[in-house]
């Protein structure tokens, strides 16, 4: 392996500086179980374990008192407290799933994403195991995708299924360091489009696919069933420095994120959904090109006139022309109910008799 960069070297330095300071002081380590998706032969399981300045105590634990401090910690906040985490770098991780357990172990971002073969798993939604000597198990759902299920979707979430508002530049800032959580507005009819596609295709996965850091994933899991999005799991990125320059390329890793679940999930003909404000709708259809019998259709949220205009000046990033692209159709609307119309009709759907309601595995 090349050299990593000199940002990813100060980076490490500081984290093992910072997490030694902390262990002098006595913290221990928290596990985030992360939700995850697989097939009956495999499933891949992520989550991740930061410092925390309660230690573990299997005798409290034992009291129920760990529960409760955790609980705390996960209470609704500001984003920008999420920011300030320290990882914990080389931590074992035994994961439990099914008749498996295999042991792994955190990378330099105190991230674990660890494929479990051979876990006897059956389709549908199950519960899998966390444990770290330093800390206190945690427990996550898996999606076991069944292999006659051939309908998922793809979903982008920033200006897809939440509002932004403002200028590109911005909105990282303004959300992670200003805005409440509960003050995040979601995109009008959104939810119910994905909640009625999912009714029509019963144990289809749905994936958020986003270059949003993963130290936002607890605040968008409860924004999510606040607002009624179906659970599924997140696959993002994370912020600053990497193995080869300052900061990672979101383009990059939505491509690769597309591609791996073409492999993982190879029956599944996806719905790709994102929005005309960055280059979702390129990304679309470069991945329809090359995969074109993985990409049953493509949705396109049209951002408004004062959206437009706040995030790029005047005109969307993207323009989308309803068309084909690698033999799919695309389609494009401002809001989500427009969208379930639109997509109804190319996927040749029925209207719902009665309104879908929220549901959570």
């Amino acid at each position: 392996m090349s050299r990593p960069h000199a940002a990813a070297q100060l980076e490490d330095a500081w984290h093992n500086q910072l997490v030694g300071m902390l262990e002098r002081r006595g913290w221990g380590t928290r596990v985030l179980a992360y939700t995850g998706y697989g097939t009956g032969e495999h499933v891949r399981i992520l989550g991740r374990v930061l410092m925390t300045r309660r230690p573990y105590n299997p005798a409290a634990a034992h009291a129920g008192a760990t529960w409760l401090e955790l609980r705390n910690a996960d209470r609704e906040r500001r984003g920008w407290k999420s920011f300030f985490t320290a990882p914990a770098v080389g931590e074992p991780v035994e994961v439990t799933a099914g008749d498996r357990t295999v042991t792994a172990y955190t990378d330099r971002s105190g991230i674990i994403d660890v494929m479990i073969t051979g876990h006897g798993l059956e389709a549908g939604w199950h519960t899998v195991t966390l444990r770290s000597p330093r800390a206190a198990d945690a427990t996550a759902t898996v999606h076991i995708v069944g292999d006659e299920q051939t309908f998922g979707i793809v979903s982008d979430i920033d200006d897809t299924v939440i509002t932004t508002m403002l200028p590109r530049p911005m909105i990282a800032a303004w959300n992670t360091f200003f805005k409440h959580e509960s003050t995040r507005s979601a995109v009008p009819g959104m939810a119910t489009f994905y909640r009625e596609l999912l009714a029509v295709n019963p144990g289809a996965p749905i994936v958020y696919v986003s270059t949003g850091a993963w130290n936002t994933v607890p605040q968008l899991m409860r924004f999510f069933r606040r607002s009624g999005y179906p659970i599924g799991p997140l696959l993002m990125t994370d912020w600053g420095p990497t193995n080869t320059g300052w900061f990672r390329s979101g383009q990059d890793h939505k491509r690769a994120c597309l591609h791996r679940l073409a492999r993982e999930l190879p029956q599944v003909q996806w719905l790709l959904v994102g929005d005309d404000g960055q280059h979702d709708p390129s990304l679309y259809g470069e991945f329809a090109e090359q995969r074109p019998e993985r990409v049953r259709a493509i949705a396109i949220r049209e951002l408004t006139l004062a959206q437009s205009a706040l995030s790029h000046g005047v005109a969307p990033a993207e323009s989308v022309h309803e068309a084909r692209v690698g033999g799919a159709p695309v389609v494009s609307a401002e809001t989500g109910y427009a969208l379930l119309r639109k997509v109804r009709d190319v996927l040749g759907l029925p209207a719902p008799a009665e309104p879908v309601l929220r549901t959570e595995p």
